[in-house]
């Protein structure tokens, strides 16, 4: 009896393998790869996807906010769209903004519910589009470096390794997070005041020029402080997760929902771990914008761990980890449709790859 039960589970397992192919030449199998290219247009699906059934629960937050403390002008709030975050300025024009329109909102559901009845759906969008400039490349260039990464790193440590999700983790958000915040930068200052193309480069040359290269990376440390353990532990937890479930399963490949709850459950460990960083980085976030605002030089008390260390002293250790729940409400689906999207997308264009081969 358990003969036959491991026959028919090793059956199985060859059923559900990945599709090789044979080298006419070697007579060797390989597996069908996917290339970074369609890596690049898994990611950019999947980070759109992602943003367009995130976003409405930042905008209703914001909404809500907005209504309990009147966004004045100069003053600067915290955008999620889901894939990044992003300091945005208040405007003047009364009303106009889609942050300060009237809603007399009782709570979340209400105002989801008033903003689709009385200003239509597309408002639960506002302010979409000018992010999606900055997220969705910073979003491409991140899972497509881990995947390349990943799979050059296996190549030379072996398929069972498991430091490789988190060095490859790390890597790849360091260097998304390195290349997206000077244009992050500049794209708060256009949305402040409209500058046109001349204007912007001046802007950016006297920047330089007053304060050096090093400038145009102001934020740069508390987000990589945030972002930086939360890729390793996201990636590493996930792809263990993954295995684990694809086990208990008995499958070989994962399903798409084995891809989206662990998607869903690395992200919330990591969102919860890296919160006190989080705070810290929106803190420091719109501090920086108050001061390069006014032009007032940036006191030396702004350091990561001075902030950490006075909000510990103003509200206690708890103060850390403020807004955990709506981090949570945020990061869960955000990392389950991002990461389960891409896989998806992976999958569909090895199958394509496998047919062209075949033809």
């Amino acid at each position: 009896m358990l003969q036959t039960i491991k026959y028919c589970s090793i059956e199985l397992r060859k059923r559900l393998k990945p599709v090789k192919n044979m080298d006419p030449e070697t007579g060797d199998s390989q597996i069908i790869k996917v290339t970074p290219l369609q890596q690049m247009l898994a990611s950019c699906t999947g980070a759109i996807l992602t943003s367009l059934m995130v976003t409405p629960l930042d905008v209703v937050k914001i909404r809500l906010q907005a209504q309990k403390n009147p966004f004045l002008k100069g003053k600067c709030f915290v955008y999620s769209n889901g894939l990044m975050d992003h300091v945005c300025v208040c405007e003047e024009g009364g009303n106009k903004a889609w942050y300060k329109k009237p809603g007399n909102f009782q709570g979340t559901l209400d105002a989801f519910l008033k903003i689709i009845r009385n200003e239509g759906i597309k408002s639960l969008w506002s302010g979409l589009p000018p992010t999606l400039v900055m997220a969705v490349p910073a979003t491409v260039i991140y899972f497509t470096s881990y995947d390349q990464l990943s799979a050059l790193l296996r190549s030379k440590l072996g398929e069972n390794e498991t430091r490789i999700p988190i060095f490859a983790g790390i890597v790849a958000r360091f260097g998304a997070v390195t290349v997206i915040s000077p244009l992050e930068l500049i794209r708060t200052k256009m949305q402040s005041k409209k500058f046109s193309y001349k204007e912007l480069h001046q802007f950016v040359s006297k920047k330089v020029s007053e304060d050096g290269w090093i400038s145009l990376w102001r934020g740069w440390a508390p987000t990589i402080l945030r972002d930086v353990p939360f890729s390793a532990m996201y990636w590493y937890n996930y792809e263990i997760l993954k295995k684990w479930l694809c086990e208990k399963s008995g499958l070989y490949e994962p399903t798409f929902m084995i891809n989206f709850t662990s998607g869903a459950l690395s992200g919330s460990f990591a969102a919860v771990v890296t919160l006190p960083f989080d705070v810290v980085k929106t803190q420091k976030q719109t501090q920086l914008w108050i001061y390069e605002s006014h032009k007032i030089s940036m006191p030396l008390h702004m350091s990561t761990w001075v902030i950490m260390k006075n909000i510990v002293a103003k509200n206690g250790f708890s103060g850390l980890f403020t807004g955990l729940i709506p981090r949570l409400i945020k990061i869960a689906p955000a990392c389950a449709i991002m990461i389960s999207t891409y896989e998806f997308g992976k999958a569909f264009f090895q199958k394509q790859n496998v047919q062209r081969q075949h033809f």
